[in-house]
């Protein structure tokens, strides 16, 4: 397996895995695929990397985009959508995904990282609450964020327009 930047020609394949990876999932009403499509037009889609294996077959995705902290503090992104295709999950794809994201946020000196996920999954990969980080209107408990550079925030998180969370 191989992790890289998306390419243009990648899309067709993207946007198959990721309908397909949330097709069934129980959290997902449809929206990822065009929500990917509305970052990228609104240019919010920060990183946007694949995992492919050594056929080319692109085994997942993950984006990242920049969001805010009302405290002010810079530097600060939500990841979303990851996806893994059905049959390649439960292989460590999505980790080695979020290892890659993370490495190319502290390239860049960034402040951490937000999402909303399963905490059994992410707390391995170093995701956990961040006290006196919030997004208001979903699950506390599922509201998670790695901090990369100190201080931790203190706020409410604002996505990007895209994922319509105003």
């Amino acid at each position: 397996m191989h992790i890289r930047p998306e390419h243009p020609g990648d899309l067709p394949a993207r946007d198959a895995l990721i309908a397909a990876a949330f097709a069934h999932h129980p959290h997902s009403d449809g929206s990822e695929v065009p929500l990917l499509h509305a970052l990228a037009a609104d240019g919010d889609l920060a990183l946007s990397l694949v995992a492919e294996d050594d056929d080319g077959s692109l085994l997942g995705h993950l984006a990242l985009s920049p969001v805010t902290v009302s405290d002010g503090t810079p530097g600060w992104y939500g990841l979303g959508p990851m996806a893994v295709r059905p049959e390649a999950q439960r292989k460590g794809i999505g980790s080695a995904l979020v290892r890659e994201a993370l490495a190319w946020m502290e390239m860049r000196n960034a402040g951490g990282c937000v999402l909303l996920g399963d905490p059994a999954f992410y707390a391995r990969l170093g995701f956990a609450p961040v006290p006196g980080l919030m997004l208001p209107g979903f699950p506390e408990a599922y509201f998670l964020g790695v901090v990369l550079a100190s201080p931790a925030p203190q706020g409410t998180v604002g996505y990007a327009r895209a994922f319509g969370t105003e």
